[in-house]
């Protein structure tokens, strides 16, 4: 999530980090550092220019605070500054006082909508609602059965008609089939086209005009950088928006649009897409992408993270397991399915205060979990459950049946007995800790 200006960031705070004396000098070269970084990351020119001029009066007119070096300081301005452009407070999506809200979606072709929508309604079942999705898009039919398919993989209710031509009578449709289903969210993903027209302004003002939607979001690919923001300001113009949901924030652009959007327009973005997976979508919090991209970590969001994907039985089980001292591989093979729904290991690691930038990109195989997991289920049962008995005849049969090498199988049978041995000695000590030794009960695995 926007690298490049974080590794730049990364490097130029750390440098003032540590100074105990910061001279005017300083300052001047810092903000030209952060300022090639915001234009090289397609941040707009004059969200830029203010950003640089505001935060430069705050670090010459601040105070210092006695518990803090002055260099310290300096990266507590640089990172307010920063969680000020990005939005400085969390906006959620509106909810309908009379009890049915209705969502529409717009966005051009190719920046996720339909994917979105889908991610959007399972988003909102996890957190209590009862939605239902549906497509208006009269003018690409496989968009329609897309969603359909979308849908019934996150369980949503879905109402499309592919033969009908009218958006507008779909969407009428729609809104008293989501009613008579005592459904209390209408997702609605229009039809996108490669650019703006009229006629796209004009189906999409008489679709809102139809269904007065509670909520009116535009879909914003991260990935067409200033692009984004042009877009954006043409559909606050021709209809009107109430903020934004950011997708392809895992790619490799620059990302400058998240910086610069919110500023030009004055509406919030209100949700974020960091994959493609049905489950990368997440609340945006301007303080946690602050802190992301200046290296200071996500905790609560990698904790949140946690407790969305992690299965609290399961979990409880294996720990129940370790104290006893039976881990076994059918065990580890559990936790690895468990590490794998949470996303990428590269972005976890970047939640993680301090890890951010000194773990090597190199160093970061995603695909390691994967090879483990398939030779743990080229094993048998007994083989997962008594790994003792994992002889060079059995271990050669496990890496022919996983495509991988003897030495891969090895490494993961010397990982498991270096874990378990782990396990027996605070096994141990919890078993002393009513005589003073380490207590247990908060262990996390």
């Amino acid at each position: 999530m926007l690298e490049g200006l974080s590794s730049k960031l990364q490097g130029i705070v750390s440098k003032m980090r540590g100074k105990a004396r910061v001279t005017e000098q300083d300052i001047k070269d810092m903000m030209k550092e952060i300022r090639m970084a915001l234009l090289e990351a397609d941040v707009n020119y004059a969200v830029v220019k203010e950003f640089i001029a505001a935060m430069t009066d705050k670090c010459k007119g601040q105070e210092i605070f006695q518990s803090l070096t002055p260099g310290q300081q300096i990266v507590k301005i640089v990172h307010d500054s920063l969680v000020e452009l990005l939005g400085s407070e969390q906006n959620k999506i509106h909810v309908s006082p009379s009890g049915f809200t209705v969502i529409i979606l717009y966005g051009l072709q190719g920046a996720g909508k339909t994917t979105t929508a889908a991610k959007l309604a399972r988003l909102l079942k996890s957190d209590g609602k009862k939605p239902m999705v549906t497509s208006v898009d009269v003018h690409r039919p496989a968009a329609a059965l897309q969603l359909e398919v979308l849908a019934r993989k996150v369980d949503v209710p879905s109402f499309i008609l592919p033969e009908e031509k009218s958006a507008v009578k779909i969407a009428k449709k729609a809104v008293e089939r989501a009613k008579y289903l005592l459904c209390d969210t209408l997702i609605v993903d229009t039809a996108g086209r490669t650019t703006m027209d009229e006629e796209m302004m004009n189906e999409l003002k008489d679709i809102e005009k139809a269904i007065n939607p509670t909520e009116k979001l535009l879909i914003v690919d991260a990935m067409i950088g200033q692009e984004a923001v042009s877009v954006a300001l043409a559909f606050e113009k021709a209809i009107g928006l109430d903020g934004f949901i950011m997708t392809k924030l895992d790619g490799d652009a620059r990302g400058g649009a998240a910086l610069s959007i919110r500023k030009i327009t004055g509406k919030p973005i209100k949700l974020i897409c960091v994959g493609e997976k049905i489950e990368d979508i997440e609340d945006y919090y301007p303080d946690r992408m602050a802190g992301r991209i200046l290296g200071m970590g996500d905790v609560l969001s990698l904790i949140e993270k946690a407790q969305s994907q992690f299965d609290e039985d399961q979990a409880r089980n294996t720990m129940e397991r370790l104290l006893r001292n039976t881990f076994n591989l059918e065990d580890m093979l559990s936790q690895f399915e468990q590490i794998q729904k949470m996303g990428s290991v590269k972005d976890m690691i970047g939640m993680i205060p301090g890890a951010s930038g000194k773990v090597k990109e190199e160093d970061l195989d995603e695909r390691i979990i994967d090879l483990n997991m398939a030779i743990i289920r080229s094993m048998t049962i007994k083989e997962r459950r008594f790994p003792n008995i994992l002889n060079a005849t059995r271990r050669r049969r496990i890496a022919a049946g996983s495509g991988t090498t003897v030495q891969q199988v090895n490494q993961l049978i010397r990982q498991y007995e270096q874990s378990s041995q782990l396990m027996k000695r605070f096994s141990k000590m919890n078993k002393g800790k009513r005589r003073g030794g380490f207590p247990m009960s908060g262990f996390p695995f």
